[in-house]
């Protein structure tokens, strides 16, 4: 294999997903991709219902499927720990999960529930800080985390909505962990996808809207796909990024440069 080959493969390493909701899924691009190119994977989805659905896509890339929702007590600590039976290590985590009550979500911001405010920040932004802090002790050297964000949490979105305060905290989150856990080698990224119609996307207003604005305006006249998606966090996770760390990286045809 050429160096630079080897350098994006995913070979050898293991892989913790969260978030596979269905075939349709970030957190499924992300997986194909990194079964393709080697990785070994251990994937989860939020109940039981879920996992029904998932099952099939677990079984194409070889990887067992946990069921663990991030707001159950200790249900994060169980996945981690059943991840690393035996006394495995990760070499990468990638977390694609997000939500927030639709109440909160589609009124204005100023109108938020503090519940519902902090239940979304819980969910999609502290489980992340959470799982970080379960993994560090079984992440190998160089090991790689990774979350998923929106351009929302830079600029007013309309009909994002809660969603771009919570996105904010995140990508700042992001930062600060790349700044606590980089001393021990463990790097830090999210990425920032163009609209995509998944599962947590249909709970935004006119979210047909955004799309069609983000095909309309974008450099590349197009929406990304899933495979596009998974192979920047692919590429994130692999040795071929080992000297970045603590950034935010966009892949949605260029749109955040003329939005």
């Amino acid at each position: 294999m050429h160096q630079n080959s080897a350098l994006m493969s995913l070979q050898g390493k293991r892989g913790l997903i969260i978030g596979l909701a269905n075939e349709h899924s970030i957190a499924w691009g992300c997986a194909k991709v990194a079964h393709a190119l080697g990785a070994q994977l251990v994937l989860s989805c939020v109940n039981e219902k879920a996992a029904q659905f998932v099952a099939p896509l677990a079984q194409q890339v070889e990887a067992p499927l946990i069921v663990c929702n991030v707001e159950q007590e200790d249900a994060l600590a169980k996945l981690v720990q059943q991840a690393t039976a035996g006394g495995q290590q990760i070499d990468f985590v990638i977390h694609s999960i997000a939500w927030a009550p639709l109440d909160d979500l589609h009124g204005r911001v100023i109108d938020s529930s503090a519940t519902g405010f902090c239940r979304a920040m819980d969910i999609s932004c502290h489980s992340f800080a959470r799982l970080a802090k379960l993994c560090e002790p079984h992440l190998s050297p160089s090991a790689s985390l990774i979350t998923m964000t929106y351009l929302g949490a830079a600029e007013a979105v309309d009909h994002y909505g809660l969603m771009g305060p919570v996105k904010a905290a995140l990508e700042s989150l992001v930062r600060y962990l790349a700044s606590e856990m980089g001393p021990a080698g463990t790097r830090v990224h999210a990425v920032s996808p163009g609209p995509v119609p998944t599962r947590a996307a249909s709970g935004l207003q006119d979210f047909d809207g955004l799309m069609d604005k983000a095909r309309q305006r974008a450099p590349l006249r197009r929406l990304v796909t899933l495979d596009e998606i998974g192979q920047l966090a692919a590429f994130l996770v692999s040795d071929a990024a080992s000297g970045m760390t603590g950034q935010t990286l966009y892949v949605d045809g260029g749109y955040h440069i003329v939005n």
